[in-house]
């Protein structure tokens, strides 16, 4: 990564002017808890880390997230709401989910999707996974929502049988720096036409249900609690949450059971 080539970008390129400093550290525990730790100063807004190694990196259900140094993108990004509603938030990491598959796409060919949530997935397997987490209540929210991106791993080095890296998907082109300036881009771009439409969902619930692959697809959801829901998943609602059969299921594990 060159750190130097992204803090020039985002510097002088009008459209990453959305954001206020990036940093790439070569090592780091979580740069999620990183950005966290620094959420208690008001000014700290629209920050991103990266780290080359995450060595305590986690994903949903505080599953750890592995990956040999400088073979993923490990990148949390910091973001202050002000004047948005609790229940929406958790739109940011659908919205960061849209954006993750418009770079995938942009910059390296592929055909990348989303599996509801916010997993990004190429030919049925998981190539990024997003976790977002409230930094702060006081004021305007803060949240920081971290992004986990397998680039040039290898087989071996897959953390489960169902992953997969841009590279061993057969990328046109892998380059970390580009994908990282693509996911800036598309991230600004959607934050900002959310925020101008005053944090209303409807343009970014379209351009989510463009790229979610779950949606039309036989699916089976692990529910909190241990109830198993399975049917077609047929849309989803204005808070985010997955319809399943005419019901609304805000968290679970999802498995689609056929292709949409």
């Amino acid at each position: 990564m060159d750190a130097d080539i992204l803090r020039h970008a985002v510097a002088e390129q009008p459209d990453l002017s959305f954001f206020s400093r990036i940093d790439v550290v070569e090592s780091t525990g979580s740069t999620n808890a990183d950005l966290i730790g620094e959420a208690g100063d008001p000014s700290s807004d629209r920050r991103v880390l990266i780290a080359e190694y995450q060595d305590s990196g986690r994903g949903r259900h505080e599953r750890s997230w592995v990956s040999p140094p400088r073979a993923q993108i490990a990148m949390s990004i910091l973001v202050r709401l002000g004047g948005i509603e609790p229940a929406v938030l958790g739109w940011l990491p659908l919205l960061t989910g849209v954006a993750v598959v418009d770079a995938v796409r942009e910059t390296t060919g592929l055909d990348a999707n989303l599996k509801w949530p916010n997993d990004v997935l190429i030919g049925g397997r998981k190539v990024a996974g997003i976790l977002a987490e409230v930094a702060s209540g006081a004021g305007a929210p803060a949240v920081v929502v971290g992004v986990g991106l397998n680039v040039s791993l290898t087989e071996d080095e897959l953390p489960v049988p169902h992953a997969i890296s841009l590279t061993l998907a057969g990328a046109e082109n892998a380059d970390r720096n580009a994908l990282v300036l693509a996911l800036l881009r598309a991230f600004s771009r959607h934050f900002t036409e959310w925020r101008t439409e005053n944090w209303n969902v409807g343009a970014l619930a379209d351009a989510y249900r463009a790229r979610c692959a779950t949606l039309g697809a036989d699916v089976r959801a692990e529910l909190p609690g241990g109830e198993v829901l399975t049917g077609v998943a047929t849309d989803i609602d204005g808070y985010g949450r997955l319809i399943i059969g005419g019901r609304s299921v805000s968290a679970g594990d999802v498995t689609h059971l056929r292709p949409a």
